[in-house]
């Protein structure tokens, strides 16, 4: 699907809020909105190392499961082309206390299509503790 909507400024604070909206349960829990912000071609390599396409996603999803809460910064912004762009960060589950934990190192691919910007693809790498 290559339906790019063009000639429109990328914002690191648009983008991060929509990144971090995929991190609440309650978007999670919500089709809709997933099919919304996921790219139909969506692909992530998780931090487990699973392949995921966006009908993984959905489905894993669509449970009602609660997830832990997730801490992230550091965003950063690389512009790759009219319409596409790059986000990196990092983030940390963050457990009953507040300490964080499962720190990973993430990047996403978000395209703005004819509906708005879609991640296109995303990908989580462990950050390893000295």
């Amino acid at each position: 699907m290559n339906n790019f909507e063009t000639n429109s400024p990328i914002s690191l604070e648009e983008l991060r809020t929509l990144e971090t909206e995929l991190h609440k349960d309650e978007t999670r829990h919500d089709r809709r909105r997933m099919q919304a912000l996921l790219h139909p071609d969506f692909v992530e390599f998780g931090r487990s190392g699973t392949r995921y396409t966006c009908a993984d996603v959905l489905k894993e999803f669509g449970r009602g499961d609660v997830f832990p809460p997730l801490r992230s910064f550091n965003f950063e912004l690389v512009v790759l082309g009219e319409g596409v762009a790059l986000l990196t960060y990092l983030s940390a589950h963050v457990d009953a206390g507040g300490k964080s934990h499962r720190q990973t190192l993430r990047s996403s691919i978000w395209v703005r299509t004819t509906i708005g910007w879609q991640m296109r693809f995303h990908q989580g790498t462990p950050v390893h503790s000295p």
